[in-house]
């Protein structure tokens, strides 16, 4: 499982089964026109009917769009992508026309020819200049388009309001560097009554993913590339800057209180039940503290990451079936475009979303915040006017501008790795950060260099 899977199973409004209906779908080189010269296309992505709210608005999505295209039939599928049977769907025939892809996918897959070039195509997706370009960048190679992105998110600091006021600290000027961060986690520690200034995951692989986190907020890297290779990047000033501030926010401020080895529910429990000062999250861990324990949007606050030299992204995009005939590929662009890339669709999904009592206001779904200029503006407006959460205590998060960097190859094995660097930092007083990191890079490299 990926960053962006696991953010999913946190409480992602469009959260899905990550398993693949097998359902084996007409032939992507058949052209998939049918007795009425209809072009017929499989897409996934559809939620599972235990998401009711979720699957009607897919659904009716569909019928919306058939309706308006009469030469196009959607015929959807359950699920999203799982890596694991993706190339034996692609050589049996059963991979979906337009698939869903998480940023940590199209690399590999664009490597392995498993996704249509769609360069001469994509020019006729409405909008698709005014996506920022660094997403647009996750699914190109060598000035080749390949894939859309759809969705994405960037890690930032989440903290509590309420305790900010009470250790004297002003909400609406949150931290702006790691330096103020500890600061701020000492006096809210300070407060006691088992209260925690700041948290940090350290187990199943999340460990890995926050420390890579916190090296791309100071200007580091997990990973570099040297000449045809990949190696570890982290045994260096940047590496050792990041787990010694760790390391005195642990030990020396016991500002982090003493349970460890956590992982996001436990961090996102201490958050609701308003123990935790701050920790750093993406967007839609908002909606989850208030919708699973028992949080009030007003106590929460967001802003960009801590020194701000670049941020984690994730996301996710959908890409076309490398056997999919020009007229698969020109109706599944036209389905992308209209359900997920659709400014003149703004208003009505959020509308929607809050007449069912969803959080507008957040940068999160229904809308994606992937957007540059009068699009983004136009968003930005439609998202104020018809809130339902405290848009401000948002802003400074949608302002902050840090690089957006995506995980590191094979970030998973890399991830379960640099797990152990974090817990022995969290757990031992005593830990040599330079040892953890030297011992750390002596087994990323063998994961690394298995990259092609």
């Amino acid at each position: 499982m990926n960053s962006f899977s696991l953010r999913r199973a946190a409480g992602l409004l469009l959260a899905g089964s990550l398993g693949l209906t097998a359902v084996a779908c007409s032939q992507a080189g058949d052209g998939g026109a049918t007795a009425g010269g209809k072009v017929t296309i499989s897409v996934n992505g559809q939620p599972p009917q235990t998401q009711a709210f979720e699957r009607k608005v897919f659904d009716e999505d569909v019928a919306e769009f058939e309706a308006a295209n009469p030469d196009i039939d959607i015929e959807p599928h359950e699920g999203f992508m799982d890596p694991k049977t993706f190339s034996a769907k692609l050589a049996g025939g059963q991979l979906e026309d337009v698939f869903y892809a998480y940023f940590t996918d199209p690399a590999n897959l664009i490597a392995r020819r498993q996704a249509a070039d769609i360069t001469e195509y994509v020019k006729d997706v409405p909008h698709y200049d005014a996506i920022r370009p660094e997403l647009r960048d996750v699914f190109s190679k060598d000035g080749k388009v390949y894939g859309v992105p759809t969705a994405n998110y960037s890690m930032g600091l989440l903290y509590n309001r309420a305790l900010f006021t009470q250790a004297g600290l002003d909400p609406d000027q949150p931290p702006k560097t790691w330096d103020e961060v500890r600061e701020a986690a000492r006096k809210i520690a300070a407060l006691g009554d088992g209260k925690v200034g700041f948290a940090e995951y350290s187990k199943n692989n999340q460990g890995g993913w926050h420390f890579t986190a916190w090296m791309y907020s100071v200007g580091g890297r997990i990973a570099r590339q040297d000449g045809d290779k990949w190696v570890a990047d982290f045994n260096n000033d940047k590496g050792r800057e990041v787990l010694q501030h760790l390391k005195d926010m642990r030990w020396t401020d016991n500002a982090m209180g003493e349970k460890q080895l956590l992982v996001i529910e436990d961090v996102q429990q201490m958050m609701g039940a308003g123990q935790l000062g701050m920790y750093l999250a993406a967007p839609d861990n908002v909606p989850t503290l208030v919708n699973q324990f028992k949080g009030d949007y007003a106590n929460y606050g967001l802003t960009g990451i801590p020194d701000g030299e670049g941020t984690l992204i994730g996301g996710e995009g959908y890409m076309l079936n490398p056997k999919a005939s020009p007229e698969k590929i020109k109706a599944g662009l036209r389905w992308i475009g209209w359900k997920y890339l659709n400014p003149d669709r703004f208003e009505r999904n959020l509308q929607r979303y809050k007449d069912q009592g969803q959080p507008i206001g957040l940068p999160v779904p229904p809308v994606a915040d992937i957007w540059t200029g009068d699009v983004a503006a136009r968003q930005t407006e439609l998202k104020e006017r018809l809130a339902t959460v405290p848009v401000a205590n948002f802003k400074s998060y949608v302002d902050a501008t840090p690089k957006g960097l995506i995980e590191p190859p094979n970030a998973q094995q890399v991830y379960a790795i640099l797990d152990n660097v974090m817990q022995a930092v969290l757990t031992n007083r005593d830990a040599d950060v330079s040892q953890l990191l030297a011992d750390a890079e002596a087994k990323v490299n063998p994961v690394l260099a298995q990259v092609k």
